[in-house]
């Protein structure tokens, strides 16, 4: 089973993001309030809670919304989700997964604050197809595609 672990969104970008108990998902516009949110490809950013733990176990001292990830899961590779896939969140939140990983052009505040970051190599991006409120424990569930 896949479960959102923790949820978070920040005003600017390039900052560590503030952790909360629920976040609007806005369709086609992201998570209501974040820098991050738009009309582009990467408006709600996933992040491995295993990989942050596995971050914690080389030493460095981080907590959830150091990556500036939106979204925070136990259950699931991100890296190995093929783009397209989607996925419910919550009650009645869809996402569809546009893009793993990504470009960092400069070392940004987490980066130096963190002392590493693996938003290039393990975050995941979405577009958010339907709307709706997510809380941290709701689940995460592939939707599959019924041909027709």
């Amino acid at each position: 089973m896949i479960k959102i672990v923790s949820l978070a969104w920040s005003k600017k970008k390039g900052t560590r993001k503030q952790c909360v108990d629920d976040v609007m998902l806005e369709e086609n516009h992201g998570v209501r309030g974040d820098a991050h949110a738009g009309d582009w490809h990467r408006q709600v950013s996933f992040l491995a809670a295993e990989s942050i733990e596995g971050v914690r176990q080389k030493g460095l001292d981080i907590s959830f919304g150091d990556f500036a990830e939106n979204i925070a899961t136990e259950g699931i590779d991100w890296k190995a989700v093929p783009v397209g896939t989607r996925y419910k969140l919550g009650d009645a939140a869809v996402v569809e997964i546009t893009q793993i990983g990504k470009v960092c052009h400069t070392k940004c505040a987490i980066y130096y604050q963190a002392g590493d970051c693996i938003m290039p190599k393990e975050g995941t991006f979405a577009r958010v197809i339907t709307g709706g409120r997510i809380k941290c424990g709701d689940t995460i569930e592939p939707m599959h595609e019924t041909s027709g």
